[in-house]
């Protein structure tokens, strides 16, 4: 089963970039950075979200953010499915911290579960269809709306959204050109997507 070992952000200011997410979120060697190769305007088609335990965390990873220079997009608040908020990096990419839970059992660990990278695509059931062949294994579909696929030995999810959709959940405009300004990093092999994201053979995955 293929899996995400890395996702690497093209930023304008790589020193700015590595200091802001070296306090705001501290994911390690699953977050790369490296220098922007082509331009890119408005809203670059992608959302990456940080899955939590519990509300506090939810407050203490948005409230690093923010106080990283991170722009919120959404305050944390309670919702139907759970408790989560929105932040935008300066760098410019869309950042969602979220819990299923709606009431804290202790303090905040800081503690991130998972990490979910949602491709705003233009079909779904296409989208879907490709990186299946691709080696995905599908864990959840809702037809043309929304799919996810397991994460296998890492704790990177890959799951697909309509663009515009994921656009207005995250509270921006759904208009934007140029490059995503990522680069998705496992074991699936170098290519680029129907819906021009690129793909890279991670170092990790290249080791015999």
């Amino acid at each position: 089963m293929t899996s995400i070992d890395a996702i690497t952000l093209e930023v304008a200011d790589l020193p700015a970039a590595e200091r802001f997410y070296a306090t705001a979120f501290g994911l390690g060697d699953e977050l790369r950075l490296r220098a922007a190769r082509e331009p890119s305007t408005g809203f670059r088609g992608f959302t990456l979200s940080l899955l939590v335990s519990q509300p506090a965390d939810v407050h203490a990873l948005t409230g690093a953010a923010r106080d990283a220079g991170a722009t919120v997009l959404e305050p944390a608040t309670k919702s139907l499915w759970g408790y989560g908020g929105v932040v935008q990096a300066p760098d410019g990419t869309i950042w969602k911290v979220a819990t299923s839970a709606k009431k804290d059992t202790g303090p905040a660990t800081g503690r991130i579960d998972a990490l979910v990278l949602l491709l705003g695509v233009a079909d779904v059931a296409a989208s879907k269809r490709y990186y299946a062949g691709r080696g995905f294994r599908v864990a959840k579909s809702f037809g043309r709306v929304y799919a996810e696929f397991e994460p296998g030995e890492g704790r990177i999810k890959l799951a697909l959204y309509r663009r515009r959709a994921l656009a207005k959940t995250s509270r921006v405009s759904p208009e934007g050109t140029g490059s995503h300004r990522i680069a998705i990093g496992g074991g699936a092999g170098a290519f680029t997507d129907p819906d021009g994201f690129v793909w890279e053979t991670s170092p990790i995955a290249a080791r015999p």
